[in-house]
């Protein structure tokens, strides 16, 4: 049997680049809004937000059981967040520590 030739991926890295400068130069929630509800679908949204939820419910000590129940996702999708979060350097961390004032976590 012939493995099938693995076909090559385009090089993505300038798209991300300019990807990110879009991002960081909208300087308006209307506007950061708008652009979300045109580059992505419903469900990428509701995705972004269930993971924006279960990252801030993991860092307040939410129990992972509790979080699943709530937001009816599994408990391996919490497990990345989870990851993330253990990071000693992640910025998520730091961006929660810095919205909940309580630096003592990072």
């Amino acid at each position: 049997m012939q493995k099938k030739k693995e076909e090559k991926l385009p090089d993505l890295t300038p798209s991300y680049k300019d990807l990110i400068e879009v991002f960081t130069a909208v300087s308006s929630e209307e506007d950061m809004k708008a652009l979300f509800e045109d580059m992505f679908t419903d469900a990428e949204i509701r995705d972004f937000t269930i993971r924006w939820k279960l990252m801030n419910d993991l860092y307040q000590h939410v129990s992972q059981r509790t979080i699943a129940s709530e937001l009816k996702i599994s408990l391996c999708r919490i497990t990345r967040g989870s990851r993330m979060l253990k990071k000693s350097n992640g910025y998520v961390k730091r961006l929660l520590s810095e919205r909940y004032k309580d630096h003592y976590q990072i």
